[in-house]
């Protein structure tokens, strides 16, 4: 269905559905953030410790997401659906391994990553309890990461949708009665957030594997052998590794940076952690149509329709470009009241404040770098789209963090992003022009050969 149709009516169309999805996965973080919030200052600090650690999972999920969403949909636009089923079906079960290797050894060694983060004897009891039920429900997480793509590839970004929303309503009911103990529960604090969070989850991975298996068919006892399995694990990874890669280094910074602004106090991983969850809602609505690129193009290229996909790269260039620059206005202008709803500290306040009125300039051109790998990953260069990205983190970020802190302290580690954002969107742009041309010319030179 991705190959036919208007490509900016048939991209929305996909987007649409998803923004309600969006929203919710993002009012996930948010609702925790704003009720541990009114736990005071040293909760809300323990929560920014959480966020690299809690990212280095949902990369690695996402990467095998990507893996199997990316072969699914090439398989489904060669209208194979046997291959995609087995596909879905060893992915399930690659996703479920290895999140349960990366849950154990997370939980077993808690105290010691986090003391490498710098929580201090303070922060760390904290940060402990609300690690130990998360890494505990772990698998909840990984799941619906994994189904979410697969229901986008087979057109279904409704169920995805509903799938996200059901969830976080029922973590924004949990998270009220867990952390402040109301209906007979007592008050659990910060373990009541992850908690609420584990059962949420829960529920949503197990609509999932309904979807999967009772509407579209996905899962299948068919699915061949163990040599299958391993075959299939093969090409899955030859996309999920690339694409862990590319994730991992978002936590890989978040940590160094994490590790940064703690040399400058308590206040500022609470207000940058604070902060970070706010830009999430400015990438909302940019994400909607973010999730439904690599489907789109990924069929649209297994289908050989190149023109598709280049007109895809256009409309969704100048709407992350446009849309964006909205939001910036809209977030220097609201700062003092976005940061009101979050803190009351005189001291985390200011730096909140900093964050959004900075930063936020250079989200269109962040976006523009993230639709860059996703073109890149679905025209079946994943590696391409992992060096971007390391371009981004290893090469700008974090030097340009370290420079701006020692010439400006918190501000300049805010001012190393801006300036990141905006370089690495310009190469993301040249790097898939030259991707589109070189494939447009492969293709022509094989169908002249075709027809010779």
């Amino acid at each position: 269905m991705l190959v036919r149709g208007g490509v900016a009516r048939t991209l929305f169309a996909m987007a649409f559905p998803m923004l309600a999805g969006t929203f919710a996965m993002n009012a996930y973080n948010l609702t925790d953030t704003w009720f541990v919030s009114r736990l005071g200052t040293p909760p809300l600090a323990a929560m920014g410790f959480t966020f690299p650690v809690v990212m280095l999972l949902t990369c690695i999920s996402g990467g095998i997401g990507s893996g199997v969403t990316t072969l699914v949909s090439h398989a489904i636009g060669r209208k194979d659906r046997a291959l995609a089923a087995r596909l879905v079906t060893h992915g399930v079960l690659l996703a479920m391994m290895v999140t349960l290797v990366v849950s154990v050894s997370g939980y077993l060694l808690i105290d010691p990553v986090f003391r490498a983060l710098g929580a201090d004897a303070a922060i760390l009891p904290l940060v402990a309890s609300y690690m130990r039920v998360w890494y505990f429900g772990a698998l909840t997480m990984s799941l619906p990461m994994l189904g979410n793509g697969i229901l986008i590839s087979a057109g279904d970004s409704r169920s995805a949708s509903a799938l996200m929303i059901i969830g976080t309503m029922l973590n924004l009911l949990l998270d009220s009665i867990m952390i402040f103990g109301y209906l007979g529960c007592p008050a659990l604090g910060i373990t009541g957030a992850a908690l609420a969070t584990v059962i949420s989850q829960s529920v949503s991975m197990c609509w999932l594997l309904i979807l999967l298996n009772r509407k579209h068919r996905f899962l299948t006892r068919r699915a061949g052998g163990f040599s299958v399995f391993v075959q299939s694990v093969r090409r899955i990874t030859t996309f999920a590794v690339p694409a862990i890669l590319n994730m991992v280094l978002m936590p890989i910074s978040a940590t160094v940076i994490t590790k940064l602004l703690a040399g400058f106090g308590t206040a500022a991983v609470a207000a940058t952690g604070a902060a970070g969850r706010i830009e999430m809602f400015a990438f909302m609505v940019p994400m909607a149509l973010g999730m439904s690129l690599t489907p789109f193009v990924s069929q649209n290229y297994g289908a050989q329709r190149l023109d598709r996909v280049g007109r895809a790269r256009w409309v969704s260039t100048f709407f992350a470009l446009g849309y964006c620059s909205l939001i910036a206005a809209l977030f220097v202008i609201c700062a003092p009241q976005m940061a009101a709803v979050f803190t009351r500290d005189p001291a985390v306040t200011p730096v909140l404040i900093s964050y959004i009125r900075i930063i936020s300039f250079g989200y269109g051109m962040m976006e523009v770098h993230r639709y860059s790998g996703f073109f890149l990953t679905g025209m079946h260069r994943p590696v391409a789209a992992t060096i971007l990205n390391a371009i981004r983190v290893i090469g700008l970020l974090i030097p340009l963090s370290y420079l701006g802190a020692h010439l400006w302290g918190v501000t300049g580690v805010f001012v190393g992003r801006i300036t990141t954002d905006i370089l690495v969107g310009s190469l993301g742009l040249f790097w898939v022009a030259r991707t589109m041309a070189r494939a447009v010319a492969q293709h022509r030179a094989e169908t002249v050969a075709a027809a010779g």
